[in-house]
């Protein structure tokens, strides 16, 4: 990558990041929202199925996985904004590179999302969850975390620029929250019929869940193959999507410049 392009992204990067100035409460609103749901599942609605010892240590990987998948909904929202207001189409007709547009938003998300995991971990905390994993397994945990979130920030723009429109958010949560709830964030595969476990165990929030579980510290009970080898499914599953869908996005994105 270029240093005229390095130049351009981070124009676009800290043009994300003036928005967080500007308009602190969607900043807020998105953090807020995850805590909210761990607070809501730990002390409303918790249990979990399946789940042996305490359901705090079980939860909040669970919960810090979703939360990087939900992050799609956020990068395609603010993309279908852009296109919708015209705000790409100005861009274009700007002497910078076209992939410094996309570059600045996927930096811009990811800042974020450290963000919120930090908040996330920090609410983790409040409520009684404890890391007794080494530092090394937390940073690695974190990395795998971010991983995912990287893959699905993708499948945000992508989605967004064949959607075009704000509206169509409603029909992606549609398909994106039963998809986050089938994974093992809030139960054990175990206490499920076993063509849905076996699904539930293939989900990539749920290798992701189940790593950052056993990085943790907490024991995770041995299920399918899938289960046993969650290390590897929770750095390919990533790998995988970004192949398919950063690909996708970048030539969406020409089609749209033409």
């Amino acid at each position: 990558m270029s240093t005229h392009v390095l130049t351009d992204a981070w124009t676009m990067t800290r043009r994300e990041l003036a928005h967080w100035v500007r308009m602190p409460w969607q900043l807020v609103v998105g953090v807020a929202f995850g805590v909210m749901m761990m607070v809501m599942f730990a002390f409303v609605m918790g249990g979990g199925r399946g789940v042996e010892g305490a359901y705090i240590g079980y939860l909040v990987p669970g919960m810090l996985a979703l939360t990087m998948a939900f992050g799609l909904e956020s990068t395609m929202l603010a993309v279908t904004e852009d296109l919708n207001r015209g705000v790409i189409d100005r861009f274009r007709s700007m002497p910078m590179a076209d992939s410094a547009v996309l570059v600045g938003r996927s930096v811009a998300d990811m800042l974020e999302s450290v963000l919120g995991l930090t908040a996330m971990i920090g609410a983790g905390y409040a409520i009684g969850w404890r890391w007794h994993g080494s530092f090394g397994g937390l940073l690695g945990a974190v990395g795998l975390l971010l991983l995912l979130r990287f893959a699905m920030l993708w499948i945000g723009i992508h989605l967004a620029m064949v959607a075009g429109k704000p509206e169509m958010l409603q029909a992606v949560q549609i398909l994106v929250w039963p998809i986050g709830f089938l994974s093992t964030a809030f139960a054990s595969p175990a206490s499920m019929p076993d063509w849905l476990g076996l699904a539930v165990e293939w989900n990539p929030m749920s290798a992701t869940a189940t790593v950052v579980r056993d990085l943790s510290g907490i024991a995770v009970p041995g299920g399918g193959w899938a289960t046993d080898h969650a290390a590897l499914l929770a750095a390919a599953w990533p790998l995988v999507l970004l192949a398919v869908f950063f690909p996708l996005a970048v030539r969406r994105f020409r089609d749209l410049s033409k």
